[in-house]
């Protein structure tokens, strides 16, 4: 019957025609569509792990600033008790002599306070210098993360071109550049 012009297709037939002539699941714009979709759900857990690292480092520089106002309390209050101590020395030398035993208790005691508020507000110090270096380490996260979403919108949008103009080697590109950003996310996660 094909001899007389007239050609009969079974349905597997004609999908397989109407895919090679219009992109199937195995044609470019097949490939590109899977491709844009995994890189568009790295790119947004990526993302959110970076909001997330930054929101962090916020939190951590925002401890380390309280820790460094308490501790200037702390030695403005070292300070207060340095100054009574030294009006108390001073006592000592000026104060008749039967005065001067209770100034040297008031001395004693100042040293004292002083010794034990130096040592709360030197790890007040210790405590702003840990959460400064947690925040420098989050931000640091939160750069990798970023750079990473980056790579892989970039990715995205050189699949879109290379949707349009059916370059092959944009394809790649665009598998190459997505690949950067994940190996950049992976760095993120383990902290390098």
């Amino acid at each position: 019957m094909s001899g007389d012009g007239f050609h009969v297709h079974g349905p597997h037939d004609h999908e397989l025609e109407h895919a090679a002539q219009h992109g199937g699941a195995g044609s470019m714009a097949g490939q590109l569509a899977v491709i844009t979709a995994i890189l568009a759900t790295v790119g947004a857990i990526f993302s959110y792990m970076g909001g997330a690292t930054q929101a962090a480092a916020g939190l951590y520089k925002n401890d380390a600033a309280i820790r460094k106002t308490e501790a200037a309390n702390q030695w403005a209050f070292y300070q207060a008790k340095s100054g009574k101590q030294n009006i108390a020395e001073l006592a000592v030398v000026l104060v008749a002599e039967d005065k001067r035993g209770e100034y040297e208790k008031q001395v004693a005691r100042y040293q004292h306070e002083k010794e034990e508020i130096k040592v709360a507000a030197e790890k007040l110090e210790a405590e702003s210098r840990e959460f400064d270096e947690k925040s420098e380490a989050q931000m640091h996260q939160h750069h990798r993360w970023a750079q990473a979403t980056t790579a892989l919108q970039i990715s995205i949008a050189m699949a879109a071109i290379a949707l349009l103009t059916r370059r092959r080697w944009l394809e790649y590109a665009t598998i190459g550049l997505g690949g950067l950003g994940v190996v950049i996310g992976v760095a993120a996660w383990f902290h390098l």
